[in-house]
């Protein structure tokens, strides 16, 4: 038996390119169970195109894209929540992988994989890829212990987010949300990053500098509000003691049962 999935979609001003993201979530070959769409603050019609497909809308007025995200987390209903853009374009099997993930046994916490630009040059996708995406995947997984969750494409157990969403800084407008909820994982939790599982995003953040600029500001921004107390080899320590606790829990259960 598989998992509820709920379909998480933060926007503001996105009409157009929501159409496009909920009509690929029509085309997949495993339906999500409920699709949320946070309407944060928006001054077009975003949310009568989310109604329009049939989306839970939840107004989230308070601009912000963790405190978007952090409202529709806690809206949704689904054991796993998938996290989207509302530019992503999900390819047809992108909730069917998801889901044989997370009813596998050795299911993990968390689900991630990279994205690929679309609407800008060749080349501009290639270094956006190799060096936006590609630097933030190695340096966080350093600074972390493990995988960081990718915004634009990625899926947390909704038992996880209740744990730590007391914790988030979702009423900071200038973090990250996908690296704050990496950074409130616990050591007990773990990050999946697969490498085939691509997401198509629109290539305008790198539009103009300013766009580009101001996200690796967030970055910075969220690194310096969670770095206290989760310096990088403390994070690895703790996560290998968590590994170690687990084993030595997993040996004591194998000896009970051969009793």
């Amino acid at each position: 038996m598989g998992v509820t999935i709920s379909v998480v979609i933060p926007a503001r001003d996105d009409a157009e390119f929501l159409r496009r993201a909920l009509n690929a979530l029509t085309a997949q070959s495993r339906m999500a169970d409920e699709v949320v769409v946070v309407d944060n603050g928006s001054s077009d019609h975003t949310a009568a195109v989310a109604r329009e497909y049939g989306a839970v809308v939840v107004s989230e007025p308070v601009q912000g894209i963790l405190r978007a995200a952090a409202a529709g987390f806690d809206r949704a209903t689904g054991q796993v929540l998938a996290r989207m853009d509302a530019d992503s374009v999900p390819h047809p099997d992108w909730l069917e992988r998801i889901d044989s993930v997370f009813t596998a046994p050795d299911a993990p916490t968390g689900l991630t994989g990279p994205g690929r630009f679309y609407g800008i040059s060749r080349a501009g996708a290639w270094a956006g890829e190799t060096f936006y995406l590609g630097g933030y995947v190695t340096w966080m997984s350093l600074f972390l212990g493990h995988a960081p969750l990718f915004g634009s494409n990625m899926a947390i157990t909704k038992e996880a987010w209740l744990r730590i969403r007391d914790d988030v800084h979702r009423t900071d407008r200038r973090v990250h949300d996908d690296l704050d909820i990496s950074y409130h994982l616990l050591p007990d939790m773990t990050v999946e990053y697969d490498p085939t599982l691509v997401m198509p995003i629109s290539g305008r953040p790198f539009h103009s500098y300013e766009g580009l600029l101001r996200r690796l500001g967030w970055a910075f921004r969220t690194i310096g509000v969670n770095i206290p107390g989760h310096w990088p080899w403390q994070r690895w320590a703790r996560r290998q003691a968590a590994r170690r606790r687990a084993a030595d829990e997993a040996s004591g259960a194998q000896e009970r049962e051969a009793f």
